[in-house]
């Protein structure tokens, strides 16, 4: 059986470099699959293996990285992921075989899988047994062809990597697995994840050998592979970019030398690297290069092997709901909640809202509610006016926090950065779409979705980061969201529903009711993974704005409704009948739910007190 200690013998081996940058040179277009030249070029692929061989690759890695269903499904190949990965490693081997022709000795032909280019739960809508189900169907067909290993290479995510991980014992069991991660310019992975922590878990996970490839270029690989050096005594590869492409004369140019990548084979080789290759931007040349350092290093190279292995940083779990917020408080005891709704001003001064939270206070109701950009509109941050209102009055709030203008590292650090000042009760949103702003050009970000979002802040409450890292302390979130019970595709808000919770939401905050017969659907229908549900209830203040709730934003408002303002035929009769309708809603949905929520409609914040007053007396 291959083993990587039986292809070392004590000395460290020479991998391959990218496949891409030699195609692009000879004139293939970026837009093309090239993983399908496989099947269509195979004369093209199988001399750049022997370009390789010839400079001195003892490790080939089969044109594959993207020969996942996923990628190929870009390019209307996803029918053909078995065919395009077994002609890969047929010309690998052929390749090899040509070597074996013309001179004594060979190489190992390693069968390459890349990551697949879909964001996976709980940062996409990708599952985890959906990923594990493409790398199987990939992996078995590198195996059935004949590769001698495989190379699980560039995981952005150790979630991926995983998954990746299972997926090569499931289907290739008898075959040695080197799993990669790509690192950023502080040698940390792209989930946020340091090198000795990716590598103890790739360790943990069952890998055969770990390592770095791609990335920023040698130096963030140096880093990272003597920070993994010290967390695992499994064999270590170092494969790097050559620096990062450049802009010149409209073409990316890679600048890093031949010579500059030998010097960091020699430098790799004594931080313990047992394979050094290269990646993106390395050619036959810069291979050459490195082949007479590692040659020169391989009478002498001792590879240290560390003897200890990091310990994978222990989460910290989160205090019991009751005890990390006053709703939390009344959440877990089961009393009735009351929340109003404070929008953030369009400018710098916010004593408006402060008095109209203070009154609220006064008035009994429990919270104030701070929407993140409502309508996609630019004003104060929501977690700016959330601190202030606790700061100057009594009152806590629930800082709702939208996707729509964060990646997840700026979530991360705006979320560590509310619960160090004390907010902590969080609402995850998915957030309003740019183009239903003022701003309608503006770009979004949705890394996450508001499913993912939870997920994050589950994660965040155990003390770890998106990338599993221990940060030794829980945020101590009291995690809502929202739902509609109104929605018009009811079962994928009730799918979507299931995910929330099933990610860790803990209290449920509905768009306005004004149906009490959806609502009794909606808490029927969820009843299997219930939890405390917090009703929206939206004073109405004219027949024109019923008339936009319910045929711009879909809001289901019954018709009996829309003729009671109707005949509302002041400002001031329609005013008061919106009123009514809130407070009979409030009465009517008290019984089904643990609370409600009023919106303050154009700011009128003594109008939400009124609506809640029959509740709070």
């Amino acid at each position: 059986m291959f083993t990587f200690a039986g292809i070392f013998e004590g000395r460290p081996m020479l991998a391959d470099g990218a496949m891409g940058t030699v195609l692009i040179s000879r004139g293939m277009l970026v837009s093309k699959s090239f993983d399908e030249l496989n099947l269509s070029e195979p004369s093209l692929i199988l001399a750049v293996h022997e370009e390789y061989l010839q400079a001195g690759a003892e490790i080939l890695e089969t044109n594959t990285f993207g020969a996942n269903r996923f990628r190929l499904a870009k390019h209307g190949l996803a029918g053909k992921v078995a065919e395009i990965n077994a002609a890969g490693v047929r010309i690998a081997r052929q390749a090899v075989e040509h070597l074996r022709a013309r001179q004594a000795g060979g190489a190992w032909v390693a069968g390459t899988v890349g990551p697949l280019g879909v964001h996976l739960e709980p940062l996409g809508k990708t599952g985890l047994d959906e990923a594990r189900a493409a790398f199987i169907e990939q992996m078995r067909a590198l195996a059935a062809a004949g590769a001698d290993f495989l190379v699980i290479e560039t995981m952005p995510a150790l979630n991926e990597a995983r998954e990746a991980l299972l997926a090569a014992h499931e289907a290739a069991p008898d075959l040695p697995v080197l799993a990669m991660v790509t690192v950023d310019d502080e040698s940390n992975c792209l989930d946020g994840s340091s090198a000795a922590h990716a590598a103890a878990l790739l360790t943990e996970w069952g890998a055969d050998a770990v390592g770095v490839n791609c990335s920023t270029g040698p130096a963030s690989v140096l880093t990272a592979i003597e920070a993994m050096r010290g967390a695992t005594s499994l064999p270590i590869a170092a494969m790097p970019n050559a620096g990062l492409p450049r802009a010149i004369e409209g073409r990316n140019i890679y600048l890093i030398s031949p010579e500059y990548m030998a010097s960091f084979a020699r430098k790799a080789i004594a931080a313990g690297a047992q394979i050094v290759g290269g990646c993106c931007g390395t050619t036959p040349h810069h291979i050459r290069a490195m082949r007479t350092a590692v040659r020169a290093l391989s009478d002498q190279a001792q590879v240290a092997h560390g003897d200890t292995v990091i310990e994978v940083g222990h989460e910290t779990p989160p205090a019991p709901l009751a005890e990390r917020s006053h709703v939390g408080t009344m959440l877990a005891q089961g009393k009735f909640v009351t929340m109003a709704e404070i929008a953030p001003p369009r400018g710098i001064d916010c004593s408006r809202e402060i008095d109209g939270a203070r009154l609220l206070g006064q008035a009994g109701v429990h919270a104030i509610n701070v929407p993140d950009f409502p309508r996609a509109s630019a004003r104060m941050s929501a977690q700016s006016l959330a601190i202030q209102i606790q700061q100057h009055t009594a009152m806590e709030t629930v800082l709702h926090y939208t996707c729509r203008d964060r990646n997840i590292l700026s979530i991360q650090s705006d979320l560590l950065g509310a619960s160090s000042i004390g907010l902590h009760n969080i609402l995850c949103l998915t957030g309003d779409p740019p183009k239903q702003g003022y701003y309608p050009d503006a770009t979004a970000v949705y890394d996450v979705d508001s499913i993912g979002l939870v997920n994050m802040v589950r994660r965040l409450n155990h003390g770890l980061d998106a990338g599993s890292n221990a940060f030794g302390a829980s945020t101590n979130f009291a995690i809502g969201v929202m739902a509609n019970p109104g929605a018009p595709d009811m079962e994928n808000e009730l799918r979507r529903f299931k995910y929330k919770v099933e990610a860790g939401a803990e209290y449920v905050i509905t768009q306005p009711v004004f149906d009490l017969r959806l609502l009794e659907n909606f808490l029927a229908r969820i009843e299997g993974h219930r939890i405390p549900v917090i009703a929206g209830i939206l004073p109405l203040t004219s027949l024109r704005n019923a008339e936009f709730l319910k045929n711009d934003l879909r809001v289901s408002i019954p018709e009996e409704i829309m003729l009671r303002m109707a005949q509302a035929d002041t400002p001031e009769a329609a005013t008061h009948e919106g009123m009514l309708i809130a407070q009979e809603m409030v009465a009517a949905a008290r019984p089904y739910v643990q609370g409600v929520q009023v919106a303050s409609p154009s700011g009128r914040y003594a109008a939400a007190g009124e609506v809640l007053a029959g509740v709070m007396a």
